[in-house]
């Protein structure tokens, strides 16, 4: 059962009962494939990630997140802002009434070789895709214009 139910730009989302939310996410590479988490709160392929904590810049956020849901220790040095991706129509509607408008930070890691990662209770798999695979794959709505731009842009 879905847990979230993400839309970007569809008139008929819901309206949002919270204040916006900030998160940041990663667009990891190896060897030009992107890794993408398949969602336990969905049951869709998105990018690595999570909320900004109060106390968090967005990259201190990144980092936590990798090592959460990956096990895999990361440096500061190591990410680079993409983009900010928070257009109004940015919304994800959770089950029990909360509707958030988000505001998303895109980072970019490349890593040389496919790390030993350890899969975190928040995801059902973790797999590296080219950029063919991922036309047979359903991408979270406000992670796929992200993945669209950093291979347009790469």
């Amino acid at each position: 059962m879905s847990v979230v139910k993400f839309y970007r730009g569809d008139p008929n989302a819901p309206k949002t009962t919270q204040r916006a939310h900030l998160g940041a996410n990663a667009i990891i590479t190896c060897k030009g494939k992107l890794l993408l988490e398949k969602r336990r709160d969905s049951d869709l392929w998105g990018l690595v990630g999570g909320g900004v904590k109060n106390y968090e810049t967005e990259e201190q956020a990144l980092i936590r997140e990798i090592y959460e849901e990956l096990g895999l220790r990361i440096s500061k040095g190591q990410l680079k802002k993409l983009g900010v991706y928070g257009e109004p129509g940015r919304i994800a509607a959770y089950c029990d009434g909360s509707i958030w408008r988000m505001v998303i930070v895109a980072f970019g890691l490349e890593l040389e070789e496919e790390p030993q990662m350890t899969i975190s209770a928040e995801s059902r798999e973790l797999r590296f895709f080219s950029k063919e695979e991922l036309q047979n794959i359903e991408i979270v709505v406000t992670h796929s214009d992200i993945v669209e731009d950093w291979f347009l842009n790469r």
